[in-house]
């Protein structure tokens, strides 16, 4: 298995494929209310099966060039984990997001890792439009996006319901000149 540095602190980016759901069902574990407090991950892989279901349903998506999910490991433990939700290769789009267990937050992992799998959308898939959907209350995403300097298209107001609350949910996106542009200027 191919893992891709995310600095000189040992972090790591690599594949999360279903033989590792045991794993991922630990870290969904460790990290269970703080990931669940804005997105449906949490909830999704609740046991064993649902957690092998869950990372089936990506390698299915990537077999079909569709989407895409990475783990983010520290110190040799799963702590998060970046993917695509969604891939149109036709369309030249993509939807990119994020989690991460309390024990990993403010490293900066999810935007290194975020910027590798963008990059990899871009130059070797032809990706045109990366979007990046958040929770307006969910800061730490929002700031993500501000971080991988993609723009702030708009609020769809109170358009996501999560645990029988509403929120309203910000789009950002970068577009492939863009996102080069960036790339050069940092």
């Amino acid at each position: 298995m191919y893992a891709m540095s995310l600095g000189e602190d040992g972090a790591e980016l690599r594949p999360l494929e279903p033989w590792q759901a045991e794993e991922f069902l630990l870290h969904m574990d460790r990290g269970r209310e703080f990931i669940g407090r804005y997105i449906g991950l949490a909830d999704a892989v609740a046991d064993l099966e649902s957690a092998r279901a869950f990372l089936q349903g990506y390698a299915e998506k990537a077999a079909a060039d569709a989407g895409r999910i990475h783990g983010i490991w520290a110190d040799g433990t799963l702590v998060g984990g970046v993917l695509f939700r969604t891939m149109d290769i036709k369309q030249g789009t993509a939807e990119a997001g994020c989690w991460l267990e309390p024990s990993a937050v403010g490293r900066g992992l999810v935007t290194r890792a975020a910027r590798l799998i963008i990059d990899w959308a871009v130059e070797e898939r032809g990706i045109h439009r990366v979007e990046w959907w958040a929770a307006s209350a969910n800061e730490a995403s929002v700031a993500v996006a501000r971080r991988l300097g993609m723009t702030r298209e708009g609020v769809l107001r109170q358009s996501y319901c999560h645990r029988g609350e509403r929120y309203d949910m910000e789009i950002w996106s970068a577009l492939a000149p863009e996102w080069r542009a960036g790339r050069t200027s940092s």
